[in-house]
């Protein structure tokens, strides 16, 4: 690896050495064959349920994103590959913060208007799957049922 902590990966393993570990209760795991794969699945399982979560939380209102992430740390804890898109993640993430931060108002606009639409249009999809559901007040499910393909 290219650093202590592994975040380089320029020796391409599939999980983080045990020697490069803070932690000594994690290098005591690592240290052992069996206990190490017990780990990497725990560890693969539990970051898998929090990505799709966050996954599944995107389109709506809150931390979806953010969610990802956590599970992307949570894999990154444990293997190099999920270290190196994290990694590309941040980055990605903060070029587009870095270049849209001096743009125009228009610009920061038609950004914020196109997100709207992409979450208005998910929305739509999961409601033309699944049908509206019953858990918004009577005035708003009503609109939503006059949306093109809501009304059943």
């Amino acid at each position: 690896m290219s650093d202590k902590h592994g975040w380089g990966g320029d020796d391409h393993n599939i999980t983080v050495d045990a020697a490069d570990d803070d932690w000594e209760w994690r290098r005591k795991i690592r240290s052992n064959p069996h206990s190490h794969l017990i780990y990497r699945i725990i560890v693969g399982v539990v970051g898998l349920v929090i990505v799709v979560i966050g996954l599944i939380l995107v389109p709506f209102p809150g931390p979806g994103w953010l969610i990802v992430f956590l599970g992307l740390a949570i894999w990154a804890s444990e293997f190099e590959w999920a270290q190196r898109l994290l990694r590309d993640a941040k980055s990605t993430l903060h070029a587009w913060a870095v270049w849209l931060r001096p743009q125009p108002w228009w610009v920061k606009g038609l950004v914020l208007l196109v997100t709207v639409v992409v979450v208005a249009v998910i929305f739509w999809l999961l409601f033309l799957i699944s049908g509206v559901p019953g858990l918004f007040p009577d005035s708003i499910e009503k609109w939503l049922k006059s949306v093109p393909g809501l009304a059943r």
